[in-house]
């Protein structure tokens, strides 16, 4: 690809936030299994009561002019003004109130981008808004595919026993489903790292954490963890880690 052919950017009208809306059909309805009614299989569409509330962080692919990449965006100041963090229906954020945070969400990466330029251009993208909005903390749930934790247990203690997230920052999930179901001395690591997707492992190499609890989310079919980063750490290691990558 030339350097002209992805592009990073808010969405600017609904004609940008319906072709986010159809991205994110295609990767958590037709690839992980969410469910999806009736109006939303014939539009093609993922969306929601939320999207009018977030901002859209879209990755664009101007040689084909359609939309691969997309995060939702929430600042606190949207959340208290609109209808709340979408993450609040699975996790308690009140450790969170009156810090500058930023809620992450619905972030995805249409199929042939994956694990190349794309996710990158989308992190910058990121530490853009971060940097302008002045964030303290990132957060939002992240999904492992399906409903049964018991394949997951070596994974969900492994995050507990290394990454849970300090107690000012430890939200809880409203429907517990314990992470810490075998001692540490127990959890096999690559076995574990085996199962942890590769979205959340790149939350965790750049500073993150996971807040108390997994959450069953039987809507879209998926266990979910709530993961947390303060900025200031998370943006030092993710210019760090991109420096090696482009050198």
């Amino acid at each position: 690809m030339d350097n002209n052919q992805l592009e990073v950017r808010l969405a600017q009208n609904e004609a940008d936030i319906r072709a986010a809306q159809r991205l994110r059909y295609e990767v958590f309805v037709e690839e992980m299994g969410a469910h999806a009614d009736a109006q939303s299989r014939k539009d093609r569409l993922e969306s929601d009561a939320f999207d009018p509330y977030f901002d859209h962080l879209l990755l664009i692919d101007n040689a084909v002019g359609q939309v691969v990449g997309a995060y939702r965006l929430m600042r606190e100041d949207m959340a208290a003004n609109g209808i709340g963090f979408y993450g609040a229906q699975e996790y308690d954020f009140s450790k969170l109130a009156g810090r500058r945070a930023l809620e992450l969400g619905r972030s995805c990466v249409a199929k042939n981008y994956r694990g190349g330029l794309g996710m990158h251009l989308l992190w910058e993208g990121l530490g853009d808004y971060v940097n302008r909005h002045k964030i303290d903390i990132l957060f939002g749930v992240a999904s492992f595919r399906g409903t049964d934790p018991t394949p997951l247990l070596p994974a969900l203690s492994y995050l507990h026993h290394h990454y849970l997230a300090p107690e000012d920052l430890r939200v809880r999930s409203k429907a517990y489903v314990p992470l810490n179901q075998l001692e540490a001395d127990k959890v096999e690591t690559k076995a574990a790292l085996r199962h942890i997707p590769p979205l959340i492992k790149a939350y965790l190499r750049f500073g993150g954490f996971v807040g108390d609890g997994a959450f069953i989310d039987q809507e879209f079919n998926t266990l979910d963890v709530c993961l947390l980063m303060d900025t200031g750490r998370m943006v030092q290691r993710y210019k760090d880690f991109y420096a090696r990558e482009r050198s």
